[in-house]
């Protein structure tokens, strides 16, 4: 039974058609539907525009793999569940694509993330996973057996652009102040690793995808293969890769082997927070995922 699954993220949406367990087709495309509106709470019209010409491309892959409309799975996270405009973006998109979409809590979404995490690799040690999205980031701190603590908190990558990002290459003040909000937007966050002392970080998919491809082509000059999906990451290689990103401009971070124009300009705030992360939790180990969500809904699919 073939099923397709949609995550229709603040950026990007992704496509993941599964027969059983084995994935047969995947792709990913900007949608920015987060752009020139999350930070009003909406979505914009072009934003909308955009959503749909990529759900229609989406719809027609589907079709092709003759997959029945219940057995898509479509989830909406931050940009639509924050949306003053959430119902008509849903009942545009489902008029047009006859795409149902369910809209998660960050509850869930950190759930989700973890499920899929733990289809790439198994978790020994107390671990933070770190999943950062256009709209919003999930943290969750958890081992093998369960899930000690999660949460997902409102300051995703578009955000932060929105509100720190104001020069190209991003200034040391405005570096400055975003740690100060870190600070204290991820209060929770700091209370709970004082409470459970994870010392591994886990990055999920995202701008942690395009740290490993860096990597991948300044030691070995190609890509990891596609059935790599669980790697470790060392802190000097952050160190390298946050140098390399924080001080160029938008034309010379594309000029770095490995990077994407999808994550060109997000990659700078993500750094930031990465670097915060890593420095206040005195994290001693990095271990990236290249499964996210949209492996967790394909498990839980399976599951049920």
């Amino acid at each position: 039974m073939r099923t397709a699954i949609i995550d229709l993220g603040t950026n990007t949406f992704h496509l993941l058609i599964v027969e059983g367990s084995k994935k047969i087709f995947q792709t990913s495309i900007p949608a920015k539907i987060g752009k020139g509106g999350i930070s009003q709470g909406v979505i914009s019209e072009e934003g909308i525009q955009r959503a749909l010409t990529v759900l229609r491309g989406f719809k027609e892959e589907i079709d092709k793999h003759e997959i029945a409309i219940e057995k898509i799975y479509a989830t909406g996270t931050s940009a639509i569940r924050n949306a003053g405009n959430k119902a008509e973006f849903i009942e545009r998109v489902e008029q047009e694509t006859g795409i149902k979409i369910r809209v998660i809590s960050g509850e869930e979404e950190a759930e989700l993330i973890c499920l899929g995490v733990k289809q790439a690799m198994s978790i020994p040690e107390t671990s933070m996973i770190m999943d950062i999205g256009g709209g919003s980031v999930e943290f969750i701190i958890c081992n093998d057996e369960k899930i000690f603590w999660k949460q997902s908190f409102e300051i995703g990558g578009q955000r932060l652009m929105d509100k720190f990002m104001k020069s190209d290459p991003i200034s040391m003040r405005s570096i400055q102040m975003m740690d100060d909000y870190f600070r204290e937007a991820l209060l929770p966050l700091a209370n709970a690793c004082h409470q459970y002392a994870p010392k591994v970080l886990i990055g999920s998919s995202g701008s942690f995808d395009t740290l490993i491809d860096m990597q991948y082509m300044k030691e070995k000059g190609q890509l990891p293969e596609a059935h790599e999906v669980a790697f470790e990451y060392q802190i000097p290689a952050f160190y390298w890769a946050y140098d390399e990103l924080i001080f160029k401009n938008h034309e010379e971070r594309m000029q770095i082997p490995g990077m994407i124009e999808l994550r060109v300009d997000m990659i700078v705030v993500a750094m930031c927070l990465i670097r915060f992360i890593i420095q206040l939790h005195e994290i001693q180990r990095i271990r990236v995922s290249s499964y996210a969500l949209k492996e967790g809904i394909m498990a839980q699919a399976l599951k049920n």
